[in-house]
C-alpha cells in the first residue's frame, strides 16, 4: 500500500527527530481520544484491534476503565495486516518512542519484542496468572520476564461433518490413522453416491505461517517435539517428526486435494463450508461462519480436539493476542492497570459474549451464561488445555526465520520434492546456522 511505503520512508529519512514519529502515526493510524472524568489522571495510548468489532470492543473496555480511574485513553488504530503492524511497532519501540503505551501483540511476538516491553512480574500476582491457561502464560514469559498478559485465545481444531459420521456409523477420530481410514471410507462412499467433489480432509498447506501451525500439530501430537525446545535445543530432526510428515504427505491426492498445497484458512473453509470435505483443520472463527444459514453444512458440523499419533497426545497450536506495556511509557503504572483490567475475567467474559473472543481465563469455560451463549466453549476448554505454543519465545527475534525455514522444509515433503528424514536433517543444519552455535 502506498501509505505504508510513504510512512516507512518518512521514518527512515528522519528517524532521529521526534516530530517524525507524529507523522508516522498520522500516516498509519487513526487517533481518537476518549475523555473520561476530570483531566487529572494519566493519558494512555493503546493500540488494540485494527477494525470492526475487535476495535470497538477494545474501545468500550478502555473507555470503561478510563471512566472508573479518571485517566484518559487515546485509541490508536493500526494497519490491519499483521506484518505491517509488527513493523510499525518495531520502529516505534526501537526508537524508544513513548507515543504508544499499550500494545496488542500476536502470540508469536513476545520473543521478538521482549527487549522493549515492561516486565509485568512485579505487578501481577501468582493467583492472577494461575487463572489463565498455563501454555499461554508460558508463551508470554521470555528469559524469565513476563512481557505480556493473555487477552484472547485461538487454537487449532478438528471440524467434522456430524451428519456424515452418523450416516456411516463412524466415530470422531482420536488418532491420525483413524482419521485417515474414516476419511477415505466416507470419501469413497460419497463419491460413489454422486458427490464427486468430496474429499476426506482439508487443511492449510501453503508455504506460510499457517503450515507451521498445522505441521507443529502433526509433529507434537506424534511425540516429535516443538522444532526448538524451551531451552533452545534444536529437536526437529527425529524419527517421530519424520513419520508425522510422511503420513501427512500421504494424504495429498488421496484424502486431501492436491490443491491443498496452496490452501490457507479461507480455502480450507470454503471447501468444507461448501459440503466438499468430511474433516477440516481450522481455527475457532470458522465455526460461526460454517453455521450461517447460507452455508451448505449449517447445523451439520461438530468440533473436537485434533487427533494424535501413537507416541503423543492431541495438540492444537496456540493462536490469539496478548496485551503488553512499552518500556518507554510515561505512565507505566496506569498502563499496567489498564492491561490487567482488559485481560481480567470480567472484561474477557464481556468480550466473549459480545464478540465471540475466546477467553484465556480457564474458569470462564465453566460459566453457565457463557456456555449458553457459546456452547462450543465446553469443547474448546479441552483443546486449550492440551495446546502447544510455537517456539517464538525461545527463538526471539529469529522466530520469523525459524518458521520460514520450517514451513519450507515441510512443504518440500508434502509436495514430494524431498523425503521427510532428509528434509528435517537439512532443516536442523540450517537452524543451527541461524542460532550461530549459541542459545537463541
Amino acid at each position: 500500500m502506498q501509505w505504508v511505503t510513504l510512512a516507512s520512508n518518512i521514518y527512515f529519512r528522519a528517524s532521529r527527530a521526534r516530530r517524525h514519529f507524529r507523522l508516522i502515526l498520522l500516516a498509519m493510524a487513526v487517533v481518537c481520544a476518549l475523555p473520561a472524568g476530570p483531566a487529572i489522571g494519566a493519558g494512555i495510548a493503546i493500540a488494540c484491534g485494527a477494525v470492526g468489532v475487535e476495535f470497538e470492543l477494545c474501545r468500550q473496555g478502555a473507555q470503561a476503565w478510563a471512566a472508573r480511574t479518571g485517566h484518559t485513553v487515546k485509541m490508536i488504530s493500526t494497519p490491519n495486516d499483521a506484518n505491517e503492524r509488527l513493523a510499525l511497532f518495531q520502529q516505534l519501540l526501537a526508537a524508544r518512542s513513548p507515543d504508544i503505551d499499550v500494545f496488542q501483540i500476536d502470540v508469536v511476538w513476545p520473543g521478538i519484542l521482549a527487549p522493549y516491553l515492561t516486565d509485568l512480574t512485579p505487578y501481577v500476582t501468582d493467583e492472577e496468572l494461575a487463572e489463565h491457561f498455563p501454555a499461554l502464560v508460558a508463551n508470554d514469559k521470555v528469559n524469565g520476564r513476563l512481557v505480556a498478559l493473555p487477552w484472547f485465545a485461538d487454537v487449532g481444531l478438528l471440524y467434522f461433518r456430524r451428519d456424515l459420521l452418523d450416516k456411516y456409523g463412524a466415530p470422531v477420530p482420536q488418532s491420525w490413522r483413524q482419521l485417515t481410514l474414516i476419511a477415505r471410507e466416507i470419501q469413497q462412499a460419497e463419491r460413489a453416491a454422486g458427490a464427486r467433489r468430496m474429499w476426506g480432509f482439508v487443511w492449510q498447506g501453503r508455504a506460510y505461517e499457517g503450515l507451521t501451525c498445522n505441521a507443529l500439530e502433526w509433529i507434537h501430537s506424534s511425540g516429535g517435539g516443538t522444532i526448538v525446545d524451551r531451552v533452545g535445543k534444536i529437536t526437529i530432526d527425529n524419527r517421530n517428526a519424520a513419520q508425522a510428515l510422511t503420513q501427512a504427505a500421504s494424504w495429498v491426492g488421496a484424502i486431501t486435494p492436491p490443491g491443498v498445497l496452496n490452501y490457507t484458512e479461507e480455502e480450507a473453509r470454503g471447501a468444507f463450508q461448501a459440503g466438499d470435505a468430511v474433516f477440516m483443520r481450522n481455527w475457532p472463527y470458522a465455526l460461526t461462519l460454517a453455521n450461517r444459514p447460507q452455508s451448505a453444512v449449517a447445523g451439520k458440523i461438530g468440533i473436537a480436539p485434533l487427533p494424535h499419533g501413537v507416541a503423543g497426545a492431541s495438540s492444537g497450536t496456540l493462536g490469539g493476542s496478548q496485551l503488553a506495556v512499552s518500556r518507554y511509557s510515561r505512565a507505566p503504572a496506569a498502563a499496567v492497570d489498564l492491561v490487567r483490567t482488559l485481560t481480567g475475567p470480567d472484561e474477557q467474559r464481556r468480550r466473549a459474549i459480545a464478540g465471540g473472543f475466546n477467553p484465556t481465563v480457564e474458569r470462564l469455560y465453566r460459566d453457565g451464561e457463557l456456555l449458553a451463549a457459546l456452547p462450543s466453549l465446553g469443547e474448546l476448554r479441552k483443546v486449550f488445555a492440551g495446546a502447544v505454543a510455537r517456539p517464538s519465545a525461545v527463538t526471539g527475534r529469529r522466530y520469523n526465520q525459524v518458521s520460514n525455514e520450517f514451513w519450507n522444509a515441510v512443504h518440500d515433503v508434502l509436495s514430494g520434492r524431498r523425503p521427510a528424514p532428509k528434509s528435517l536433517t537439512a532443516l536442523a543444519e540450517r537452524l543451527r546456522f541461524l542460532s550461530r552455535g549459541e542459545r537463541w
